[in-house]
């Protein structure tokens, strides 16, 4: 039996670090997500066993030396567009559809479009629905997916409740993460 991927969250916001442990779980769903709440918890751990580290940017900054030694496996959590050289950086102070994107590109970057740890369940969505998944990805709305797909309104929103109960969505950011790990869309198109 292989051990499960860990991934931690060092972050003393309880706030964003639950938020990102609950998109990382949608995102990895085979991964172990550990929040931990200050550096001193990471090390009472075998923090070589960990596969990234979300750190937040006072905690990475406080502690730069063991992140530096550890730059393939860190991800700075910032506010804004804010970079740290030489390391891949995640803006906490987004929308969810975006943040979902970045999240989704830093994955791809880091471990190409088709990784193998990733489990490649299907549920089976109709031509109609993966049309209507990939269209609610770009942003159309309702109104507009009829229009694009000249269907009625009525049949646009059938279309995404069953989208929503075969993926067991709870929201948009659900549909995107599975069109774009199941190549209906691509991150760039987001």
């Amino acid at each position: 039996m292989s051990v499960p991927m860990r991934i931690a969250i060092i972050d003393n916001n309880v706030l964003t670090s639950i938020g990102l442990q609950h998109i990382l779980k949608d995102i990895i769903p085979m991964a172990e997500i550990v929040v931990l709440h200050d550096f001193t918890d990471i090390e009472g751990t075998a923090y070589n066993d960990y596969a990234h580290y979300f750190v937040s940017s006072r905690i990475f900054f406080e502690h730069s030396p063991f992140f530096r030694q550890n730059t393939k496996k860190t991800i700075v959590l910032v506010n804004g567009d804010a970079n740290v050289t030489g390391l891949r950086t995640l803006n906490i102070c987004q929308d969810e559809k975006p943040l979902v994107r970045d999240i989704l590109a830093l994955h791809a970057a880091g471990h190409g479009r088709q990784d193998k740890t990733i489990p490649q369940f299907t549920p089976q969505l109709s031509a109609r629905e993966a049309e209507v998944a990939v269209l609610l990805c770009k942003g159309h709305i309702n109104k507009q997916i009829a229009e694009i797909l000249n269907i009625s309104l009525t049949t646009v929103i059938s279309h995404r409740k069953n989208i929503m109960t075969k993926l067991h969505a709870r929201s948009l950011a659900d549909i995107i993460i599975y069109s774009v790990m199941h190549g209906l869309v691509d991150v760039g198109d987001l």
